[in-house]
């Protein structure tokens, strides 16, 4: 699994508990979910390219540093607007896509049914944000919708990988990194991971 970075550490492990116990409340869920998504965030962040810049401190002129590309945010609905906020208040300056995605439950496949990213995409460092990353046929397909429309440096952010959603990304997209707080064992019979968590977005908007 070459393209996959593990984010690990103990608060993260923590918080994957609370996101994974099934009496966790919505506002509980919602606050473990958002402290993960920051450590993705700056994780994610070491690629990012800077420029120096001179700033003025009380006492001197010294180097400073800024962004010097564009960041576009994708969240896939609706899971994924979960993580938009985090990565906001961490990038302020980043640029906010949607893509409406949704599984079929017979055939696992994703239908698109919306689709809106901000221009200059082709010069842009795309984030996509889905909480699961499950079959992979949603976030490949996203990546697919992107790719078309001028993307080419991406990356995948999720809380909860399963094997087989990276073997996917990796067969169909070998050029996007995938960030992820764990790597669960797999998926059941029905397409959901295990372990895992249940549904994100029902979990996080209080949709059981």
């Amino acid at each position: 699994m070459k393209n996959l970075i593990i984010v690990d550490n103990p608060l993260i492990k923590r918080d994957l508990t609370y996101l994974r116990d099934k009496e966790t409340r919505e506002y509980q869920f919602r606050l473990a979910l958002r402290r993960i998504a920051y450590c993705l965030a700056i994780e994610i962040s070491n690629s990012f390219n800077l420029e120096e810049s001179e700033v003025e401190t009380p006492l001197e002129i010294t180097t400073g540093y800024k962004l010097n590309q564009q960041i576009v945010l994708v969240p896939v609905l609706r899971a994924g607007l979960s993580l938009v906020n985090s990565f906001i208040e961490m990038i302020p300056q980043a640029k906010v896509g949607h893509i409406g995605l949704q599984r079929d439950e017979k055939t696992l496949l994703p239908i698109d049914y919306y689709y809106k990213t901000p221009k200059n995409m082709d010069i842009s460092k795309v984030i996509v944000l889905d909480p699961m990353l499950a079959t992979g046929g949603s976030a490949s397909a996203a990546f697919t919708y992107l790719k078309n429309r001028g993307a080419k440096d991406c990356t995948l952010a999720c809380l909860i990988a399963a094997p087989e959603g990276v073997k996917k990304m990796e067969l169909d997209h070998p050029d996007v990194p995938v960030y992820t707080a764990t790597l669960d064992r797999g998926l059941n019979e029905n397409g959901y991971i295990v372990p895992g968590l249940g549904d994100a977005g029902d979990r996080t908007f209080g949709t059981l």
